[in-house]
């Protein structure tokens, strides 16, 4: 049984132009829900949860991709069968009734969001996220509770990228936007939600900060030459207000996590910027950290548009002398690396990348790869869920992740093997309707 819901305008968007207003970057017009889902192959009896993934999803014409409305896509798997399918926009309270985000005086609205780019689980409450505001909760159901601020103690941003710690169950994350200092705010809430840690990060402009890395001992902040543009901003076409610096510089800034307010230790590196960190652990030695993540050489040196390619690089930054090597990884372009994220902060052996067409599973340790392809099909970002059954390590599992069909305009919902991943699929999960090209996901345990 399929239900629909139309929330509109959406057929006012161009369909030709910019690359996120055509195929399947474009948006969908319905919500549904769909209670009928065709499966080919036979779903693990192991997973028992919801796969829920974010995505911008405009409703009406936007000046670039990153600034849609915010869609969930997710399914609830149980008992070896996929129970529904649902898509909902995340009701933001400035998706109800719009409303800037930035004040005539400067100050932020942190309740205007558009809550679009990821979707995370952390001390029972599923949270959307976008950078720029708060996160808003959401049910597994893909209901929107309202803006969480964890009790009233958050009055900042929250990342799209928080860590979890696997050992101690913390939430680790940062905000950044604010057009006066401090730029960048470090923040840490206890396995049950309670923010502990608010501190000021030391960066001498407004920039882009969208992720950061973690380790068992460690947070890294990359304080990268994306910088804040205001004549970009003052000319409200609704471009990313960012752009590349060439005076600006690049670092890493280490903290120690057993001493959260104490120096951060800056690592100046070679000028890029990174969208993605795949890991981070400390060496064995403790004397160094390894940083694992997509490298582009520059980004939106002339406008907000991706015309440089995105690889996998190392940075490997010693605490005893201040020294850092940087290496390529690989040569292919790649982006949205995925770990099983039990080894989050530790020497995880595997990351999973979305490449063209295909899914690369690279041997960090080696730099060995398997792929696995689609043919014609687009796969998007895929996420580890382990086998409860089975030894804890990163080959007993599957990734989940949705896969968009060009010849039938349709999207499913694929699982693949950790054991065998260039095999076929061991279940697939037609969809009701194509899930646009977006962001980042999660796998939450029922």
């Amino acid at each position: 049984m399929t239900e629909t819901q139309t929330v509109g305008p959406a057929d006012n968007i161009p369909t030709s132009g910019d690359f996120f207003r055509i195929g399947n970057y474009a948006p969908v017009a319905d919500e549904l829900t769909d209670t009928d889902l065709v499966v080919q192959g036979s779903i693990p009896p192991q997973l028992d949860g919801w796969y829920l993934r974010n995505g911008p999803n405009p409703r009406t014409a936007t000046g670039h991709w990153f600034l849609g409305d915010g869609m969930i896509h997710g399914v609830r798997i149980e008992q070896g069968r996929a129970a529904w399918y649902r898509n909902r926009w995340v009701r933001t309270d400035s998706f109800v009734t719009p409303f800037p985000l930035y004040n005539n005086d400067g100050t932020r609205n942190l309740r205007s969001s558009l809550a679009n780019t990821h979707v995370v689980n952390h001390a029972g409450k599923t949270l959307a996220l976008v950078e720029s505001s708060l996160p808003y909760e959401i049910t597994n159901d893909l209901e929107t509770v309202g803006a969480y601020d964890f009790g009233g103690r958050l009055a900042d941003s929250m990342t799209a990228h928080p860590k979890i710690c696997p050992t101690t169950g913390e939430l680790h994350f940062f905000g950044y936007g604010s057009i006066t200092e401090p730029y960048v705010t470090y923040h840490r809430a206890t396995a049950d939600g309670e923010l502990t840690i608010s501190r000021p990060v030391d960066v001498k402009a407004h920039t882009m900060m969208h992720d950061f890395a973690m380790t068992a001992g460690h947070v890294i902040f990359m304080d990268l030459p994306v910088v804040f543009d205001l004549d970009v901003a003052v000319r409200g076409d609704g471009d990313m207000p960012y752009r590349w610096s060439d005076e600006y510089g690049a670092r890493f800034g280490v903290l120690r996590r057993d001493d959260p307010h104490g120096t951060i230790r800056w690592f100046d590196v070679d000028p890029c910027y990174v969208f993605h960190v795949a890991n981070a652990f400390d060496g064995t030695s403790g004397t160094t950290i390894e940083v694992q993540a997509v490298r582009y050489p520059e980004l939106w040196r002339a406008d907000g548009g991706f015309d440089t390619a995105g690889v996998l690089w190392s940075w490997t930054l010693d605490l005893q002398s201040g020294a850092v090597h940087e290496r390529q990884l690989d040569d292919r372009q790649v982006e949205f690396p995925r770990i099983d994220d039990r080894l989050a902060g530790l020497p995880a052996r595997q990351a999973v990348s979305v490449a063209s067409n295909a899914l690369l599973r690279y041997d960090l340790s080696t730099g060995a790869s398997v792929e696995h392809h689609f043919g014609t099909g687009g796969p998007g970002e895929a996420v580890f869920v382990p086998d409860p059954d089975s030894a804890a390590d990163e080959n007993h599992g599957w990734y989940l992740g949705y896969v968009y069909e060009p010849e039938r305009d349709g999207s499913d919902l694929v699982i693949l093997d950790a054991a065998d991943f260039a095999g076929d699929p061991v279940a697939t999960i037609r969809l009701p309707h194509r899930v646009p090209y977006g962001f980042h996901g999660n796998w939450i345990s029922g």
